[in-house]
């Protein structure tokens, strides 16, 4: 099978496994590969690689997801076949991470605001990894542990999710930026699940910056949403792309959606790494 998950996260970012756990338990399903595509961050990539190489004939893309702001709203660029050890890529990345910081400063504040318990050391202790990023998911887990809310999704939908209780926004880079961010790294720039944002806009202006796919198929995406985003793809030349957006399980549940569930076949992998510089 060479389907290919598109959308994955590890303890490199707000993921529950290793890159490398995620890599044998995609090959355990059968998976012909995944894409790397941490918050912010490409510091699990090396090690995904690396025993991606033990698996026949398994592929892993060096990938990343970068967060950026447009008007207020939450929008996330995936980036495929990316140069993962260019210096200014990775200098740029630092600075994103530093605004990620603030902002789970800022949710924690209003957490407490709302009479809640709860520190940003709390929220650190649930990291997988010592250098890993802090995500709301983090956040989530804290809450769940102290018996406020029973699941991650519960912790969206009453704290953490877009004009929730504790939602927090921080200046961030424009989604035009995040493209170029990812374009300069010698990557495949393309908009993560564009369901989520109600923008659908932003698709051909994203397009005129060198956007080159959108993930129409993504685990939050109605059966509607995936074929209204597929023809999108197909009117503004984009290349569909499928991810599960999988960060692993927490208390018994998978959030955003289970490893596989989702994905791209070798054909449009390949449409992909045809526009990388290092990879192509």
């Amino acid at each position: 099978m060479a389907n290919i998950d598109m959308h994955t996260h590890s303890t490199a970012s707000d993921g529950v496994n290793s890159p490398a756990q995620n890599v044998r338990l995609a090959a355990e399903k059968g998976l012909g590969g995944l894409a790397v595509t941490d918050h912010d961050t490409v510091s699990g990539v090396s090690e995904a690689l690396g025993e991606a190489a033990s698996h026949s004939n398994f592929l892993c893309i060096p990938g990343i997801e970068i967060s950026t702001l447009d008007n207020g709203h939450d929008i996330h660029v995936l980036g495929y076949f990316i140069d993962h050890e260019n210096a200014e890529f990775l200098s740029k990345l630092e600075e994103l991470r530093t605004v990620r910081n603030k902002r789970n400063e800022k949710i924690v504040k209003n957490l407490q605001e709302l009479g809640i318990s709860i520190t940003m050391e709390e929220v650190t202790a649930k990291r997988k990894s010592s250098s890993g990023n802090i995500g709301r998911p983090h956040i989530a887990e804290v809450l769940m542990e102290k018996g406020i809310i029973s699941s991650l999704r519960e912790a969206f939908d009453k704290y953490l999710g877009k004009g929730k209780l504790a939602y927090a926004i921080t200046e961030r880079i424009s989604p035009a930026e995040g493209v170029k961010i990812i374009l300069d790294a010698g990557g495949v720039p393309v908009l993560a699940h564009p369901g989520l944002y109600d923008q659908d806009e932003l698709i051909p202006q994203l397009k005129e910056h060198g956007l080159a796919g959108l993930e129409a198929y993504h685990s939050d995406h109605s059966a509607e949403q995936e074929v209204h985003y597929r023809n999108l793809a197909e009117r503004y030349q984009l290349i569909p792309t499928g991810g599960s957006d999988y960060h692993g399980v927490r208390n018994g549940k998978v959030f955003h959606g289970d490893l596989g569930n989702r994905y791209s076949d070798l054909i449009t992998v390949e449409k992909l790494k045809s526009l990388s510089i290092k990879y192509r």
